[in-house]
């Protein structure tokens, strides 16, 4: 890897948007606050997703591209308020990917998994000067998450705050009970008001039966849409039909 051209082109990027945001720059970039980018930093996050999932070089590369401009974009704004720069940024991740891997970067010698998660919610917990311990399982999870990323989010803290996680048949046994809830709901034997509730219960018992499989449910519910999109099977239709 060479690192010399990766400095001269991260140094290039970064001087062709102080140029734009500079006084015979764009009006355009010049106008823009770290507020009005979200948008378009949300719009580049979900385009990178979709590219990743096509599979075209080409194409992730040009939108980790797009990506790292908002991430460019959003620092030279702090550094003209003399907030932090670029390289603050860059040290500041740098710094933390190497407190948060003493197994790696230190003299800790551990490699299984479980105990390196376990370490690295520690070393977090440290950083913000919380106790590892009685927090909610959900603290830290960005609400702003779609719900079935979320979910799988929660999902997975519970298991590495040590809760077992179901294994595959146990996970089929729940999502089996919370469907027989929801047609029990669906035939008028159970109260129409707590509708939401049921298949709320439902979803989140689908994520963990899809994770006792290692699937995503957030990642396969874009597949399934894009198939959809793509003129596949309406989702009303069975497989043979």
């Amino acid at each position: 890897m060479d690192n010399t051209r990766i400095g001269r082109s991260v140094c290039r990027l970064h001087t062709i948007m102080q140029t734009l945001r500079g006084p015979d720059g764009c009006p355009w970039d010049a106008l823009q606050t770290t507020a009005s980018l979200k948008p378009y930093l949300l719009e580049e996050v979900y385009e990178l997703l979709e590219a990743l999932d096509g599979g075209n070089p080409d194409q992730i590369r040009d939108e980790l591209g797009d990506v790292l401009l908002q991430i460019v974009f959003h620092a030279q704004i702090f550094a003209e308020q003399a907030r932090f720069d670029l390289a603050d940024v860059a040290e500041a991740i740098s710094d933390k990917l190497e407190r948060r891997h003493p197994h790696v970067f230190g003299d800790i010698a551990e490699s299984e998994i479980p105990a390196l998660n376990r370490q690295w919610d520690r070393i977090k917990a440290a950083e913000k000067g919380e106790p590892a311990a009685g927090k909610s399982t959900l603290e830290g999870i960005p609400v702003a998450l779609p719900a079935l990323a979320r979910a799988a989010k929660y999902l997975e803290r519970v298991s590495r705050e040590g809760a077992p996680e179901p294994d595959a048949i146990e996970a089929e046994a729940a999502l089996v009970a919370n469907q027989q809830r929801l047609a029990h709901l669906a035939t008028g034997g159970a109260d129409p008001n707590g509708r939401e509730s049921v298949f709320g219960d439902f979803l989140l018992a689908a994520v963990r039966w899809g994770r006792s499989l290692d699937l995503d449910a957030e990642q396969t519910l874009r597949q399934a849409l894009d198939r959809l999109a793509g003129g596949g099977n309406h989702p009303d239709s069975s497989p043979s039909e």
